[in-house]
This record gives structure tokens, C-alpha cells and sequence, in this order.
């Protein structure tokens, strides 16, 4: 037997000698969407333990079911239970145990011809008299979301809308939830979160406001109706001190989000002279502090908030660190119990000192598929932008990654677009499964994004074309000087504003790029005035609509449509038929532009999506289609 032959039956023999832990895959299509999504209930009674619910997904079936577990704050097994009403007490309960409150819908207008015509019963079409008619993914059918409040002692009784014959949502559309209304610490009150407009005006409104509904005296009133912009997330203190987050600009949905409370009866703005925007809140357990998450420098952290005996507030950072806090579970002594994620790993429960910062993980839904992946390296790099600044730029790397040798390298481009870049894990633009297939990505932190200040922040309103996009030619003009960037394989991929920006890098990158993805892009930011929902968005960032004089540069200058006699790059451009944020229009009229200028290029049409991707099989085909164009674009 020759010395080549001996060699490999030692190799083979020494491979099947290994645990099977120690042959690590990368994640692929398939891994990702076998991994569980956990998301959290909140703490028993008690406080002694967790209850969270985890959800698992069947490909085949195209389905996904959850469990639920709890598990004590002090760690251990999780144990799977039935249900948790006897550990968990239902905030939507009053104090006294004896009324619920709950939302559901209730059909207040006509909007259907059948509505109109009653003998009709076959016919399908809708009538509107003003705009508000379709939002995020539903055409309004004049339903709308009502507060009820019922009589647990009474089972006979029907529930009581205390919003009787308004034609308006709460919770509010499209994403409020039971989040939107809450109960006193005595009872005696509901208050619920609404935006009191219909039609047109609902449409370019962001005017959510806070409502007191008593119910000894049935009676409604406006708590927060001097602020025009959003006003929502109420909550009280154990001293019955209330606090909810505040948007003070009309009409802009990115504004700086502060921290407001009643105290007293007089309002004070708690992070007023603070050079940061609050995601979410929740009080601590003695009513003395507010806990919040905030972004900050490409990350998501926990903060705490004094509530001032005069009108000036101390502001802490707790948790540091290349991760994201994704949500408050509860408080238990100096434990915070949270969420967590980073650009490796899906969101697990931690618990984290409130003192120390030192945090430990909880749940371990995923810990065993992680263990048979091999991870990416992540790093933060700072990038010069072309006006003199600094910009923290996230890089993540293929698995196994070698300095010595030449990769792929693919541009992020972030939607919002004043959405933070940080260490989030999504299960669509998923860095850990593009860096498996041999990529390396730049993810820079541009103009218009929170965690760097509210200038920062406010800079792309108005400038959709502008610094944001010479950040983004910073950010891969700087990693394109590495010896390991393949300079002859570099794509540009994004979402919604990040579509938008691969549309208008299309028509003006020199020749940097050779493969595009758009998906949900704006391509045309006239068509998108005429057909997008929520009017306040493009009446913001655009700076008012297309037929005003001067005509605002986002339908002139900063048009993609306008540089489509420069696109010379394969374009992947992918759609939902149910996206009424970024409709279909936008997805069609950029493929037949590249179709007929000759630009070789695909449509990916999901009539039955939205804005995003959530079916099982739909998500993997729309990986598949991702990493196949790719990979034939970028040989």
C-alpha cells in the first residue's frame, strides 16, 4: 500500500473518530429557519421565575407552533407548561379582580358595495370618499379597533365599548397591541392610546394621543392633547405616577422619542437634554427609576433614569458591549430580566445586574444548534466620511476566515430610514448566514440613523441622495482597500430605504458594484407619493409632495428614476403584492426599466407578503434566489 493510500485511511479513520459536535457546519437556509424565536411573557408573580414562549417552524407545513416554558431567574431547565394564568397575573385585569379589558373590532362605516347595496350579496368592490383606504397590508373594510371593558362577575353581560361609535383604532394600526391601553393602580380609570382622525387627515397624521376614560363617570378626556406629535406607551408607577414616551414634531414618525411623566399634575420632560431617543421603558419596582433601552454607537443598551425631585434627571448606562438589548421582561430585586441578541445568535433570555451590569443567560432554546455552526467574526471599524465626521461601520467575516485570501464582499444598505444599524438578528437579512456563504459584509452606521445624536439622526429628512450615500460609497471605498476584498466581486443589497438606495447607487456608483438586490425599494419617489399609506412619512422626508414650487429635490435630484439611463449592473428586484408602504408599483417599474434598457436582471413576486417576509417556504425561497443570484453575478 502506497504512503498516499495509508495517509488517507488515516485521515478517514481520525474523521469518524470525531463527536459529531466537533464537525461544525455554517448556517444555511434551512438551519436558520429550524432555530426557535423566543419572546417573553414577563415574570410570575412572584418573582422568582420566567415564562417566556418559543416558537419552532415546519417547512413543510408552512406553519409555526408555539410552546410555552418558564424558568427560574436564578437559571436551570426550562419546563414547558400549559398555560400560566395561575403564575401570571393578567395586567389587562383590574385591581379589584372584577373587569377585563380587551380590544376587538366592531364595523362602524360603510365601505364595501355590499355595505351599500345589501341585495348585491356577489358583488366585490370597495368605496372611499378619502384617502386612509388601505394600511400596511389591509384594505379598510370599516371595521376599527375598540376598547371593551367586561364584567367578570357577570358573565351574562356583554362587554362595554368605551369608545362607542368612534371611527377610530385602538390599538393603533398597524402594529399596536394590548400594549395601547392599561389600567390605573386603583381602577377607577382606562387609559388607552388612539389617533382621533379619519380620512385624508388620518393618513398625515402622527397626532396619537393619550385618553383618561373614567369609569365611574363614563366619561373621556384628552391627556395629551397640546403635543401634535406621537404620544404613547403609557404606564404607572407603583406611587401612581405616570409615564409614557413622546414624539414633539408632527408628522415625523423618526423624531426624538423622550421620556415624559405626570408628576404632581404637571408634566416634565425627563430626557429633554439628553442627545438620545428611548425605544421602550418600564418602571422599576420601588417607582424611584425608569429603566429604558436606547441605541448607541451600533448598539441597543440599558439605561436608568432618577426621577428628579427638581427638574433635573441623572441619566446611567448600564450594559455595554457588541449586543443588543431587545426588551424589558420585568425587575426582580437588582436583577433585570431582558432580552438579547447579536449579529450570531437569535434572541435568548439573560438576566442582568442592575448594579454591576454583569449579565448571565437564562433560556438556551438555541444553544444546540449554535454548538453545530460555526460562527462569523463581527467587528466594529470607524470609516472618515467625506464632510470631515467618523462613522462606526459594522464588518462581519466568513467563518474561518483568512486574511491570505480574496472574498466576496457585499455593501448593506439599512432601511427606515432612520433605523438603527446594531446588533439585531434578523431571519431575513441574516449576517451570520451571508458571511456562511463566503461573503464579507459592510453594514455602515449612515446619516439618518439613532444612537449618534438627534442631528445625526434628523440629516437624511430632505437629503434621500445625499451624505447617507456618500457614506455608504466611504464605507466600501475604505474596506475595498483591504487586500482580502475582492474589489472585482463587490455587491450592493437593501430593503425598503435600503431598496431605495441600491435603485439610486445604481445610476451613479462608477462602476463599483457588479450585482444589485432591491427588495421593497423606493424606486420612483413620485409614484410613492401618489400610492404609499401613510402620507406623513413621504411628506416629511421628502419635504412635501411633487406638484409644489420649488419642486423638493427628492423627486428631482434624488430620484432613482432619474439615473436609470445609467444603470449598467445586474439587478435582483424583489416585491410583496400586499407592501401598500412601498407598493407594488415601485418593484414592477424598476424591473421593466432594467428589462428594457437590457440590464440583466430577475423579479422575486410575492403576491401574498408584505413589506417583509414571513411565511416558512416563501423565507426559503427567498434566501435560495438571494445567494443563486449572487452567486451567478459575482463569479
Amino acid at each position: 500500500m502506497n504512503q498516499y493510500f495509508i495517509k488517507l485511511l488515516f485521515v478517514s479513520i481520525l474523521f469518524l473518530a470525531l463527536p459529531i459536535k466537533a464537525i461544525s457546519q455554517v448556517m444555511t437556509p434551512e438551519k436558520l429557519w429550524k432555530l426557535e424565536r423566543v419572546s417573553a411573557v414577563g415574570l410570575t408573580e412572584d418573582g422568582k421565575e420566567v415564562i417566556f414562549t418559543s416558537k419552532s417552524y415546519d417547512i413543510a407545513a408552512n406553519s409555526g407552533f408555539s410552546k410555552i416554558n418558564k424558568i427560574s431567574i436564578n437559571g436551570g431547565e426550562a419546563k414547558e407548561i400549559e398555560n400560566y394564568t395561575d403564575i401570571y397575573k393578567n395586567p389587562k385585569i383590574s385591581p379589584s379582580g372584577n373587569y377585563k379589558i380587551i380590544h376587538k373590532k366592531v364595523k362602524l362605516t360603510k365601505v364595501t358595495g355590499k355595505d351599500y347595496y345589501p341585495e348585491m350579496e356577489k358583488s366585490n368592490v370597495y368605496i372611499y370618499e378619502g384617502l386612509n383606504y388601505r394600511h400596511w397590508d389591509t384594505w379598510e373594510d370599516g371595521t376599527f379597533n375598540h376598547i371593551y371593558l367586561k364584567d367578570l362577575n357577570d358573565s351574562a353581560s356583554e362587554a362595554l365599548d368605551i369608545m362607542e361609535g368612534e371611527p377610530y383604532h385602538s390599538p393603533i394600526k398597524p402594529f399596536g397591541g394590548p400594549e395601547d391601553y392599561i389600567w390605573n393602580n386603583d381602577g377607577s380609570q382606562i387609559l388607552y392610546v388612539a389617533l382621533k382622525e379619519t380620512g385624508t387627515a388620518y393618513a398625515s397624521s402622527t397626532n396619537t394621543d393619550i385618553y383618561i376614560y373614567d369609569l365611574a363617570s363614563k366619561t373621556t378626556t384628552n391627556l395629551t392633547q397640546s403635543n401634535k406629535g406621537y404620544d404613547k406607551s403609557p404606564a404607572y408607577s407603583k406611587n401612581g405616577i405616570l409615564a409614557w414616551l413622546q414624539m414633539e414634531e408632527p408628522g415625523n414618525e423618526a423624531d426624538k422619542n423622550d421620556l415624559i411623566i405626570l408628576k404632581e399634575g404637571k408634566k416634565l420632560n425627563l430626557t429633554e437634554h439628553w442627545d438620545g431617543t428611548v425605544n421602550s421603558f418600564l418602571w422599576s419596582n420601588d417607582g424611584k427609576k425608569i429603566y429604558f433601552i436606547a441605541p448607541v454607537k451600533g448598539t441597543k443598551h440599558l439605561f436608568e433614569i432618577k426621577i428628579p425631585k427638581k427638574d433635573v434627571s441623572e441619566i446611567r448606562q448600564i450594559s455595554y458591549g457588541d449586543f443588543d438589548i431587545t426588551g424589558l421582561i420585568g425587575q426582580s430585586e437588582n436583577t433585570m430580566v431582558v432580552t438579547r441578541t447579536d449579529m450570531n445568535h437569535a434572541a435568548e433570555i439573560y438576566t442582568l445586574n442592575l448594579k454591576s451590569g454583569e449579565m448571565n443567560q437564562l433560556s438556551h432554546v438555541n444553544d444546540k444548534a449554535y454548538e453545530e455552526i460555526k460562527l462569523s467574526k463581527v467587528e466594529k471599524i470607524m470609516v472618515p466620511t467625506t464632510d470631515g465626521k467618523e462613522m462606526l461601520t459594522w464588518v462581519i467575516y466568513p467563518p474561518d476566515f483568512d486574511p491570505n485570501k480574496k472574498y466576496p464582499t457585499l455593501l448593506y444598505c439599512q432601511g427606515g430610514p432612520q433605523s438603527a444599524l446594531t446588533q439585531f438578528y434578523s431571519f431575513r437579512w441574516n449576517f451570520q448566514l451571508m458571511a456562511a456563504n463566503g461573503y464579507i459584509i459592510v453594514a455602515p452606521n449612515r446619516r439618518g440613523m439613532p444612537g449618534y445624536g438627534v442631528a445625526w439622526n434628523d440629516q437624511i429628512s430632505g437629503d434621500w441622495g445625499g451624505q447617507n450615500i456618500q457614506d455608504y460609497l466611504s464605507a466600501i471605498d475604505s474596506m475595498s482597500k483591504e487586500t482580502y476584498v475582492d474589489n472585482e466581486r463587490l455587491g450592493c443589497i437593501g430593503a425598503s430605504y435600503g431598496g431605495y438606495s441600491v435603485f439610486y447607487l445604481a445610476g451613479m456608483h462608477n462602476n463599483r458594484f457588479k450585482s444589485f438586490i432591491a427588495h421593497d425599494g423606493i424606486f420612483n419617489t413620485r409614484s410613492m407619493f401618489g400610492t404609499t399609506e401613510e402620507l406623513f412619512f413621504v411628506n416629511n422626508d421628502f419635504e412635501g409632495n411633487y406638484w409644489q414650487q420649488p419642486t423638493p429635490k427628492a423627486y428631482t435630484d434624488f430620484n432613482p428614476i432619474n439615473l436609470v439611463d445609467k444603470w449598467n449592473t445586474p439587478i435582483l428586484i424583489i416585491q410583496g403584492g400586499k407592501d401598500y408602504r412601498v407598493p407594488i408599483g415601485q418593484g414592477l417599474e424598476a424591473f421593466q426599466a432594467a428589462q428594457l434598457k437590457g440590464v440583466r436582471s430577475k423579479l422575486l413576486y410575492f403576491p401574498d407578503e408584505n413589506h417583509w417576509i414571513l411565511s416558512a417556504q416563501n423565507g426559503i425561497i427567498w434566501q435560495r434566489e438571494f445567494y443563486k443570484w449572487l452567486e451567478d453575478t459575482l463569479k
